[in-house]
């Protein structure tokens, strides 16, 4: 069973959420809901698996509770952070770095 590229989109409040979920989204992924707060967003990484978490703003624990539960998860934040897979120097650039992630899984054999 195939199962589309699912990117979690959280951000420190509904106008900053809104904005990255506008910049991250691509037709070749499934935006999930988006979080505002860490609560919502460990949530709905429990409920949807996304394959790629994107957080912008000052979320140290989640990235490093997302990093550490589930290590294969890519992250892409606005700061340096332990867990973090890449970082974004601007909204303007998750888009990109978001395509340049390679998919998970890896040949099948």
């Amino acid at each position: 069973m195939c199962r589309a590229l699912t990117v979690l989109c959280v951000a420190a409040d509904r106008e900053s959420l809104m904005a990255l979920k506008r910049a991250t989204v691509a037709a070749e992924w499934e935006l999930a809901p988006g979080a505002t707060n860490e609560t919502d967003a460990l949530g709905q990484v429990d409920a949807s698996r996304p394959h790629i978490l994107v957080v912008f703003g000052p979320f140290e624990r989640l990235v490093a509770l997302c990093a550490q539960r589930f290590p294969g998860m890519r992250i892409v934040t606005d700061r340096d952070v332990p867990g973090v897979t890449v970082v974004a120097a601007s909204v303007e650039e998750v888009r990109g770095l978001v395509l340049g992630i390679p998919r998970p899984g890896g040949p099948v054999g």
